[in-house]
């Protein structure tokens, strides 16, 4: 009998890309909702789960996974804090997930949200929307190859950001633990306190980790960015204090804030709201009440065809090998 993968959280137009690149022909189910508690019992009669971001895979679920007999728990995305590493690593569950897909998917955004905010086209084209065509002072700005951006995380994707800014012709200061030399090749490193009191426009791809990191980007840091600075996160909600950007836009100490990612995603992305004003967190709905000074997307980042065929393709990979050789490539553990 085939391997059979139950896959979370496929949206239709991702099936045929899935069965397409299925040269090792995998037995799919593909499910489109994401892994709740509710729907855990979809995994049934299957092998191994192949999940993304906002799919819950807590203690609770992953104790149902070894009542079905599932040892292997995938992730096709970078990020894995969705998964309980400890409540697996007890089950004796192996856990990968994909290092890397298109870097330009989420490069990309980042810099058109930077831009909107920057350049103020989303305020420009929320009021021609309304018919409202007067030039106001609120458009005013810099321009992007005489201005200084700052990239916090330099990994993959933020490099391939920085160089998107460098071909712009503008100054890109990086920040990172880890100064690879891809990295020192384009940007030039500073301390984090330096860059964002010199970036216009800053943006973060750092990692997430749970008790580590929490709110990095907090009301001590945003006090030393320019007033007129525009903050981007693509990486985890978590890592930013969200009431402390709500403070600063209020009063007038950060010119924008976007995101792609939000506090409390399981209840938002994927789902149609009645409106903003039923987000379920209070910061959130004060924020979103700030557009066009605020913008949020819905994890839309690796949202691209050549994202998406990198993220199956590795994961077939990653199955493929583990079935074969019983090494777990890309593996994630407990720490």
């Amino acid at each position: 009998m085939a391997f059979k993968i139950a896959c979370f959280g496929v949206h239709d137009y991702e099936v045929p890309f899935f069965n397409k690149l299925n040269k090792y022909n995998y037995d799919l189910k593909l499910i489109p909702a994401l892994l709740t508690h509710d729907n855990v019992g979809e995994i049934e009669g299957c092998d191994a789960v192949l999940l993304r971001g906002n799919c819950v895979a807590d203690a609770q679920n992953l104790a149902k996974m070894h009542e079905y007999g599932i040892t292997y728990v995938f992730t096709r995305t970078i990020g894995y804090d969705h998964i309980d590493l400890k409540a697996a690593a007890g089950y004796d569950m192996k856990v990968a997930r994909v290092p890397g897909y298109s870097a330009y998917s989420v490069a990309e955004l980042a810099l058109t949200l930077g831009m909107m905010l920057f350049r103020h086209t989303a305020y420009a084209t929320a009021n021609t929307a309304q018919g409202d065509y007067r030039v106001t002072p609120t458009y005013f700005s810099k321009e992007a190859h005489s201005s200084t951006i700052g990239i916090i995380g330099t990994g993959h994707i933020g490099v391939t950001e920085a160089q998107l800014w460098k071909g712009m012709g503008a100054t890109v200061l990086g920040y990172d633990v880890y100064q690879s030399d891809a990295a020192k090749a384009v940007v030039d490193f500073v301390s984090l306190d330096e860059l964002v009191a010199k970036a216009d426009i800053i943006s973060l791809h750092v990692p997430y980790f749970p008790g580590q990191n929490d709110k990095m980007i907090n009301a001590e840091l945003i006090s030393k960015m320019q007033p007129h600075a525009v903050l981007v996160n693509t990486a985890r909600g978590e890592l930013v204090d969200y009431d402390a950007v709500l403070a600063a836009l209020k009063d007038d100490r950060l010119d924008g804030f976007a995101s792609d990612v939000l506090l409390a995603e399981g209840q938002i992305f994927g789902k149609k709201l009645a409106g903003n004003d039923t987000l379920p967190l209070p910061v959130l709905r004060d924020l979103a009440s700030l557009y066009p000074k605020v913008l949020f997307t819905p994890h839309m980042g690796s949202l691209t065809e050549p994202a998406l065929e990198g993220m199956i393709s590795v994961s077939y990979e990653n199955f493929n090998t583990a079935l074969t050789t019983g090494h777990v490539p890309n593996a994630v553990t407990a720490k």
